[in-house]
């Protein structure tokens, strides 16, 4: 039965298919990406975790962190990209509920990354 929206499978599909402009793109646009996560809406309850793993992103692109798997931060930057693009599964200018395919998407991503996560925090304060 196909999957009614994204679910965990979607996100790693998407972060098989990551590659090193998908890094440089989230860097690059890591300002526009914070504020969509700011806007009003379903992401706004994301905007912490979206600092965090964008963050994590950075520390890993410029090889300060290392100690993620490579499938956990590819789905992170499939993720971001994701939140960022105006095209996806419901198309962002739907109000509110284009971004409801957003946000289930962070959530998933969250989920499955929750572990990595934790131990990039201990490191974050660590290493400020």
């Amino acid at each position: 039965m196909p999957s009614k929206g994204p679910d965990e499978e979607f996100i790693k599909t998407g972060g098989s298919k990551v590659t090193d402009s998908d890094f440089e793109d989230v860097l690059r646009k890591k300002e526009a990406i914070r504020k969509k996560f700011e806007s009003d809406g379903p992401l706004a309850r994301f905007v912490e975790d979206a600092k965090l793993l964008l963050a994590l992103v950075g520390d890993y692109w410029n090889k300060r962190y290392r100690e993620i798997p490579y499938w956990a931060i590819s789905a992170v930057v499939f993720a971001l990209l994701y939140v960022f693009s105006p095209i996806d599964l419901i198309p962002d200018f739907i109000p509110v509920v284009g971004l409801l395919d957003d946000a289930t998407v962070v959530a998933l991503c969250l989920s499955m990354i929750d572990q990595e996560l934790k131990v990039y925090k201990e490191w974050k304060v660590q290493n400020g």
